[in-house]
């Protein structure tokens, strides 16, 4: 389930993003781009068709939903096809910093402009360090969730200050079903859930050891024991560890 909270981050700061870092030509570290922000002072709402057709249009086929979040705005790490050889990987004007260098290699698809990529990357770092100021859970939630595509990645090529949210997200769960070697026993709190919050852990034979919902949109705690078998969530959005890795 998309996390509200990060949907809303998303359209702050993709006027920021696009605007800071769609020149990488600079040399300057990745992490300065989008510095000065807009104030979040939220979307306006499209206004209708400046044009009024003077004769009667047919029925416009129905609107499909799009997404709150946009997506990356350049091929990610695991786009297929050859790439383009480290030493020709070189901006339009200007250089690359060595950085920069470092996260491009064998991430530039033949025929793509390699400052494109790197935007994506700068957009994710950016997108944590806006995450992790408002809401740490949020940001840890939203790499383990993948939400923001490829934060591994942009983050030990591109903004290294950001590792520990990658480290910890590695550890949690996202909605759905977890089983077998996949559960870690220990004390887990949700992460920015919805106000239909559920979960449900069982241990052999399907018995129920716990469950629970809320419906506040508060944090919960839970605690999966080492005889739980199988653990459900939905609506929580991500359980992080409390301490515990095992």
């Amino acid at each position: 389930m998309r996390n509200p909270f990060l949907a809303c981050a998303a359209v702050v700061l993709t006027t920021a993003v696009l605007a800071a870092c769609g020149s990488s030509a600079d040399g300057n570290d990745p992490e300065a781009a989008g510095a000065q922000r807009p104030a979040a002072s939220g979307p306006s709402v499209p206004g209708t068709s400046a044009t009024t057709p003077t004769t009667p249009a047919p029925p416009a086929a129905p609107a499909t939903e799009e997404s709150a979040v946009p997506g990356p705005s350049a091929p990610t790490a695991t786009a297929e096809g050859p790439k383009t050889p480290s030493d020709e990987i070189t901006p339009a004007t200007g250089t690359f910093t060595k950085k920069q260098k470092e996260y491009l290699e064998d991430r530039v698809p033949k025929g793509m402009d390699p400052a494109a990529v790197l935007q994506t990357g700068q957009e994710t770092c950016d997108k944590l360090r806006y995450l992790v100021k408002a809401d740490r859970d949020t940001a840890v939630g939203a790499i383990a969730t993948q939400e923001i595509p490829d934060a591994p990645a942009a983050v030990a090529g591109l903004c290294p200050q950001h590792q520990d949210l990658v480290d910890e997200a590695a550890y949690a769960y996202v909605d759905g079903t977890h089983t077998g070697k996949t559960l870690r026993p220990g004390v887990y709190r949700s992460a920015s859930p919805t106000t239909s919050c559920a979960w449900q852990i069982t241990g052999a034979g399907g018995k129920e050891l716990a469950s629970g919902t809320s419906d506040t949109g508060k944090s919960r705690k839970i605690t999966i024991p080492k005889s739980a078998r199988t653990f459900t969530s939905t609506g929580c959005y991500a359980w992080l560890a409390e301490g515990a890795e095992g």
